[in-house]
């Protein structure tokens, strides 16, 4: 049980205050009085609003539900439907052109396009390696993925192997080709880059094998560094850095005849450091996890130590990058990615903090307080002293605007300057979707990102419409004409409320982790569309998505669809509904089968082990990275499914059954598993088989509540 302190008439956990008061505090101007009174006002003063709006959005449900029922899917009536939408609040009347007025905004959200990372601020190791993937070695990424094929000479092998090296070498000369291009000739025949330097002026001289030539775009050569035995070459492109690195003594670039021993890209301009979907923090202790590692990259101290091939490593935060410009005097870059903080949504509440009343106080509001606490201590990571606030999972401009409101009382709180805390709007939830315009508007002081979280938004969809009959196949889900009214819509409408140059337009994440190729085949789809980020799942994918950032001149392709129009409500309410007599009960049950083991294999990680995202096998044994929005698309598939008579409860129980065997399989190497296949006792099979079950009541297709109680109880020993 939980040793609770009194704190203004709170009762908050011991871990809770020793942290406040022992590390977050000390080195600010707040006092603890000062905290706990302001959080204790925040709870009695926001908490009933926020009950109110989660009160709203059970009863818009509700009435969408029996529209459902009485006239069947929207396609029966979409001018109906969407007349109903409006008349109940759920559509609200759009307002007049503005453009937003966020000020103070860092260049990395304004001016630079380039990826982003989202990664669990609870695991040290991956938040500091996000932190510090704002350089990438391309050759790194080249030669350790599948970019490079792995089939026969060109198979990595268990030492070096020369011939996938000189394919790698190739390939990053056609990057630079592209990027950075020569007056004469390629970059795959140069034998020498070299800094000269006339009455203090440094230019790039560079000889190929057919003689002398420059840079196409001279202004490109940015400047140049001495690192122990390597020369920096410093370039420029769409507001993007790239390093040659040039060393006649290291392995490769003795092998190259410029001695070109890497190229060094600008990658994760931008990292999510996650205290929501991707972490699993079900209490005080859990929570403070989150907090210090958060504060630790607020105030550079933030170290994690681990084994690695028979070695001890200790990863910290990276320096910033000093050059000698061309110009002659001193440059410096940024050695780490802006850091962002994604707090919880409004639906959780949380026992580490009790208000006068005994009850538990959001979530949200704790994560608001703490991190901007903790972001006070930030002294390398906003130029401008900007604190940069995710907030997932908001329904229409209600929710944002409570939002909004939550972050002036934290600045009031803290006795921070108002504005200081920015908004990022994350375009994942339906009713969000359909009143855009009037959520930018509800955050024009603040919003510096629109993002489409396309997994949450098509849980939402599927939970949404609920009642219009049983959903598409998941695979069929993603080709219809509503996903990409969607994407196209967020694009458009930020647009037209002055996004371009002032703030981000984002994409969601390539959840294929393994597969490169593909994703350098499909994600300069983003960039093409007009948006300045897009989400990648490690480092290593961050370095090679910013090549299409060096492919594709953002700002040019917004200006292009600048004046194209927005997608109307009805192709975005366009979603059709299954009919079952299409599939054979192999297929049905394929389907089943393939949704329910992707739930255990996730949730069997998130309850017993605490690992709120991994790289799960799917059936199939393909690793895709999976957190809650992934596992809330399966279960209200399934939960549709069974809503209207696909499949029974008893054939659900079953599919489950066999597929915990293959669960069981998948994690025999993890001496910390326990298997859920004939264990009676295993809180994570019941979980999982309960998301499915009741994934119809659940609100708005959420997996928070059944996965924290499940969490709860296994930390418990029950």
């Amino acid at each position: 049980m939980p040793k609770y302190v009194e704190k203004s008439n709170l009762k908050v956990d011991a871990l809770l205050v020793d942290f406040i008061e022992n590390e977050a505090l000390p080195g600010t101007k707040v006092s603890a009085d000062q905290f706990w009174s302001g959080l204790a006002r925040l709870a009695h003063d926001l908490m009933p609003k926020n009950r109110q709006l989660l009160a709203i959005r059970d009863r818009l449900q509700a009435q969408i539900d029996e529209w459902h029922r009485k006239y069947g899917p929207v396609a029966s009536d979409p001018a109906g439907y969407e007349a109903f939408l409006r008349e109940i609040g759920y559509l609200i009347a759009e307002p007049a052109d503005f453009t937003i007025e966020t000020a103070d905004l860092d260049p990395e959200i304004a001016a630079i396009c380039g990826p982003q990372l989202v990664v669990p601020v609870s695991n040290a190791r991956y938040a500091l390696n996000a932190a510090n993937a704002r350089w990438g070695s391309l050759y790194d990424a080249l030669y350790g993925t599948d970019v490079i094929p792995r089939d026969g000479e060109l198979a990595p092998g268990s030492t070096y192997n020369p011939k996938r090296g000189a394919a790698v070498v190739a390939r990053a000369a056609q990057f630079l080709d592209e990027a950075f291009s020569l007056l004469n000739g390629s970059h795959a025949n140069v034998t020498s880059y070299v800094i000269a330097e006339t009455a203090g002026l440094a230019a790039l001289a560079i000889d190929t094998a057919g003689g002398p030539t420059k840079l196409k775009h001279s202004s490109q050569f940015t400047g140049y560094a001495q690192v122990g035995k390597s020369v920096r070459i410093l370039l420029q492109h769409n507001g993007l850095h790239a390093e040659l690195v040039i060393n006649k003594d290291h392995p490769v670039g003795r092998a190259h005849p410029a001695g070109l021993a890497d190229v060094i890209v600008e990658a994760a301009i931008t990292t999510i450091q996650d205290c929501e979907d991707s972490v699993a923090a079900v209490d005080a202790e859990d929570k403070v996890g989150v907090y210090r590692n958060w504060l630790g990259l607020m105030d550079g101290t933030l170290e994690d130590t681990f084994e690695k091939g028979g070695k001890t490593m200790t990863r910290r935060l990276q320096p910033d990058r000093t050059y000698n410009d061309a110009k002659g005097g001193l440059l410096s870059l940024k050695g780490r990615a802006l850091l962002l903080v994604r707090n919880v949504g409004h639906l959780m509440t949380t026992d580490a903090v009790l208000d006068s009343e005994g009850n538990p106080i959001g979530e949200g509001l704790l994560d608001t307080a703490v991190t901007t606490l903790c972001a006070l201590h930030d002294e390398t990571n906003s130029a401008t002293g900007a604190i940069y606030v995710v907030k997932p999972k908001m329904h229409g401009p209600d929710e944002v605007a409570f939002a909004c409101e939550i972050f002036g009382a934290v600045e009031k709180m803290l006795g921070l300057a108002p504005l200081t805390i920015k908004i990022g709007i994350m375009d994942e939830e339906r009713r969000t979707s359909a009143n855009l315009k009037a959520c930018i508007h509800a955050a024009r002081q603040r919003v510096f990102f629109i993002n489409t979280g396309f997994l949450d938004r098509t849980g939402d969809e599927i939970h949404t419409a609920m009642e219009a009959g049983p959903v598409l196949r998941k695979d069929e889900i993603k080709a219809e004409r509503w996903i990409q009214a969607y994407e196209d819509r967020n694009v458009l409408i930020g647009l037209a409320c002055g996004l371009s140059g002032r703030a981000q337009i984002g994409k969601g994440m390539w959840a294929r982790p393994d597969d490169m190729a593909e994703m350098l085949k499909a994600k300069i789809g983003h960039p093409s569309a007009g948006a300045n980020t897009a989400w990648v799942p490690s480092p290593t994918a961050a370095t090679l998505h910013a090549l299409h950032y060096h492919q594709v001149d953002v700002f040019e392709a917004q200006k292009r669809r600048h004046n194209q129009q927005t997608p109307p409500l009805r192709d975005l309410f366009s979603m059709p509904v299954l009919d079952p007599k299409t599939l054979n009960r192999v297929e049905i049950t394929r389907e089943l089968e393939n949704n329910a083991q992707g739930i255990l294999g996730y949730v069997v990680r998130w309850v017993d082990e605490g690992v709120g995202c991994s790289k799960v096998p799917d059936i199939n044994n393909v690793g895709l990275m999976e957190d809650r929005a992934t596992c809330r698309i399966s279960s209200q598939a399934i939960a549709s499914w069974l809503r209207h008579g696909i499949v029974t409860r008893e054939e659900l129980a079953g599919i489950f059954a066999r597929m915990a065997e293959v669960v069981d399989a998948q994690n025999a190497g993890d001496p910390l598993y326990v298997p859920m296949a004939g264990n009676p006792g295993s809180i994570a099979f019941r979980a999982a088989l309960d998301l499915a079950l009741q994934g119809a009541t659940q609100p708005s297709g959420y997996t928070e509540p059944i996965l924290h109680a499940a969490r709860v109880a296994v930390k418990a020993g029950a």
